[in-house]
């Protein structure tokens, strides 16, 4: 399930006039003197999520943020998390998108687990009982029986509550709460996605299609609070509108408003809307207004982060309390390195031709293990297929870009990844070289469910 888009407007500014006299080192120093003695995060989100200590993270990215990536952000200075956005129906079915949003155990050397905290579970549907439900099961780790979760769900097997035949049951009652306490595994937050903008979502009444039915997306919101643990908070992830009418812009301060109301601890709020995708510039100008009329709420903020200076241009200039990274950090784990330098007060350093190479491998080496966990087949030549997509915008950073790209398009075996990254990465000695993971291994152990 896909929120990304092939229509994208590659990276620019965003609309915020009076942006280039915000410098990005006095923003960071701004930013780290903030909230005081508590650093650069307000304190109610430390209190709820205590090693949340810096104001970026790495954003739900369909097809990308996987166990791997995130493991791979979160070594490079990545403090929070957020799965991709994953369909209620899928969950409830007992599909693999459950399985890819959760790390399970974890075996021999092979971070994991506790090294993926805090992690948020995001989730996406059109119903507030199958919302509830699958939030459920997302809290509690499949610990139930899939059926167990679909009864939750359905009042009637096989019959979806939305769709065609579903019966008529008004005043239904909502299911009760998760499991509390939840498990040691379980996700810190669970995250409702009401922005995701590709037309097949939407056409579904799914993702943002909710931002134009606010009734429909407050149930929801309202639905999913009350069955996740109130140990666990819930966020929501927004679009500023389904598009720029006055109607539709009415319809975003109702649910935005609704989602604290109903208790969520914050919402990222995209500068994009529904209807432009990722197409044009996001307007930074939204988020400042939205920040300073509502001064007393943890807002985050996305659209347009490109580079680590971003993190802090968009925290100095519109007050959000953190920035979303999204497509910025594909491939560019060091963006999160470069905050935290920026934070310190240091120059934003970029990264070496020797720890380009070393995050190569690194990163094939955890998505291989990942892979295996779930049982792919033929582990290593998927490895080397979808890690392909990573490759490209790894190229980014090599003097020698468009050849290096170029060579890793045609990958598709972990030994031509080896044969690419030897070439154009070359090692400072013999000792960096290592054993590959074997394909049937599997450190990584899938929950149940």
């Amino acid at each position: 399930m896909s929120c990304q888009s092939n229509n994208a407007t590659p990276p620019g500014p965003p609309v915020a006039p009076g942006l280039e006299r915000v410098d990005a080192a006095e923003a960071a120093r701004w930013v780290a003197a903030r909230f005081g003695r508590d650093g650069s995060v307000p304190p109610r989100l430390r209190e709820l999520l205590p090693s949340f200590d810096a104001p970026f993270f790495q954003a739900g990215l369909a097809g990308y943020s996987d166990a791997a990536m995130r493991l791979i952000a979160r070594r490079h200075g990545c403090p929070y998390c957020v799965t991709e956005a994953l369909l209620d129906r899928t969950l409830l079915a007992g599909g693999r998108g459950f399985a890819k949003a959760d790390l399970g155990e974890i075996e021999d050397n092979v971070p994991g687990g506790a090294d993926d905290r805090p992690l948020a579970g995001q989730v996406m549907g059109s119903d507030p009982r199958e919302m509830a439900a699958a939030a459920i099961k997302m809290v509690e780790q499949g610990a139930r029986r899939d059926g167990a979760y679909r009864s939750l769900a359905y009042e009637r097997p096989g019959c979806f509550p939305s769709g065609p035949g579903a019966p008529d049951r008004p005043g239904s009652p909502l299911p009760e709460p998760a499991a509390s306490p939840p498990t040691a595994s379980s996700f810190d937050v669970i995250d409702v996605n009401l922005a995701c903008p590709v037309k097949k979502i939407d056409r579904k009444a799914r993702g943002g299609h909710w931002l134009a039915q606010p009734a429909g997306a407050i149930a929801i919101l309202e639905a999913v609070r009350a069955a996740v643990p109130s140990a666990i908070a819930c966020s929501v992830k927004l679009r500023r509108s389904y598009d720029d009418t006055p109607e539709m812009a009415d319809a975003f301060e109702r649910i935005f408003d609704a989602a604290y109301a109903l208790g969520y601890a914050w919402t990222t709020v995209h500068a994009r809307t529904v209807e432009q995708k990722y197409v044009g510039p996001s307007r930074w100008t939204f988020l400042r207004d939205l920040v300073a009329s509502r001064p007393d709420r943890i807002i985050f903020g996305s659209g347009d982060v490109w580079e680590a200076a971003d993190i802090f241009r968009m925290l100095r200039y519109t007050g959000v309390s953190a920035v979303s990274v999204a497509r910025g950090c594909i491939g560019n784990p060091w963006i999160f390195r470069q905050a935290r330098d920026l934070l310190a007060g240091r120059p934003a350093r970029p990264p070496t031709l020797e720890q380009q190479r070393d995050v190569l491998r690194e990163h094939f080496d955890l998505a291989l293990r990942v892979n295996a966990a779930h049982g792919v087949r033929r582990v290593e030549a998927f490895t080397g297929r979808t890690m392909r997509k990573f490759a490209i915008r790894f190229a980014a950073f090599h003097p020698r870009a468009d050849e290096v790209r170029a060579r890793f398009i045609a990958v598709e075996t972990a030994e031509e990844w080896d044969a690419v990254v030897a070439e154009f990465y070359p090692a400072a000695d013999a000792r960096t070289s290592r054993a590959r993971v074997s394909g049937c291994a599997a450190p990584l152990v899938p929950s149940a469910g």
